[in-house]
């Protein structure tokens, strides 16, 4: 994976897009090596206020990881941070290393837009596009990276709309408004167009907390089905999610200035039974505060 600058880009084609095999994927279907993402001594900032400070953490290729913690201890503003969407708010910045494939997402010549191709964002809220329909909410990504014929159009957006396992219930209204779907399936519509441009990483801010639990029995079921293909950090506040959902849990804390802090990083289910810090224990028990 390359993260180059627009003009290096267009110089170096080849390097920024790799084709599927290149990308750890085989014929398009399943994953043979998968990315982890390592972050090394990472700090946020909004102006002069620190959002978390020096965390480290290595996530791992083709495996769930859940953020935990309490509200404002930065769980969203380090995934935002994972794919160079934190320096979008106006004096924003971060420092330390984000490395994907060994490449740090922050080295000079990187270009934010292609970061961001190959770390897909699905967010807290279903947010489809209101003026487009299901297919042009699902193609919405790849008309920006610029695919191509119709017909090839339409075989990218059935993929990702069949990963997202809702193809079966909007086949039939493909031009019909985005919104229009049930707030699940809106959520999972989300989810094709962040997979229609084919990312490595899946980031997923609470994914759940505005849908009925029947539609999150669906997105947990589905995230359970692309952690074949995809590595996928989930932030959530729901620790039975967690413990269902990850194969790898982090926990943040927030210190006294307010600043978060990784307290504890480990496989779920030790850290669920077993967790080695009793602020941990604290908060999986809901004896937090």
């Amino acid at each position: 994976m390359r993260f180059l600058s627009r003009t290096t880009r267009k110089d170096v084609q080849g390097l920024t897009e790799p084709s599927a095999p290149q990308r750890g994927m085989s014929n398009g279907s399943s994953a043979v090596q998968g990315t982890g993402v390592e972050v090394k001594h990472l700090e946020a900032w909004y102006g002069k206020f620190r959002a978390f400070g020096a965390i480290d953490l290595n996530i791992e290729p083709r495996k769930v990881t859940a953020i935990i913690g309490p509200s404002g201890c930065g769980k969203s503003t380090l995934i935002r941070c994972l794919n160079r969407m934190h320096e979008t708010v106006r004096g924003a910045y971060v420092r330390g290393q984000v490395l994907v494939d060994g490449q740090d997402l922050y080295a000079p010549g990187v270009d934010p837009v292609l970061v961001r191709r190959r770390i897909g964002m699905v967010f807290q809220k279903p947010n489809p596009f209101p003026t487009m329909s299901v297919f042009d909410n699902a193609a919405a990504g790849i008309k920006l990276n610029g695919l191509r014929p119709r017909q090839a159009l339409a075989e990218v957006v059935e993929k990702a709309l069949r990963q997202a396992a809702l193809w079966d219930e909007v086949r039939d209204k493909l031009h019909q408004s985005g919104t229009a779907l049930s707030g699940g399936q809106q959520q999972r519509l989300c989810i094709a167009r962040a997979l229609a441009v084919e990312p490595e990483v899946l980031l997923m801010d609470e994914p759940c907390s505005a849908l009925d639990p029947v539609a999150t029995t669906h997105i947990e079921d589905l995230i359970s089905e692309l952690k074949e293909r995809y590595t996928i950090i989930i932030v959530t506040h729901n620790m039975q999610q967690a413990s269902r959902v990850s194969d790898m849990t982090a926990f943040m804390l927030a210190n006294p200035k307010g600043a978060g802090e990784l307290i504890e990083y480990g496989v779920t289910g030790q850290m669920f039974t077993d967790p080695k810090d009793e602020r941990t224990e604290a908060y999986i028990e809901g004896r937090f505060g």
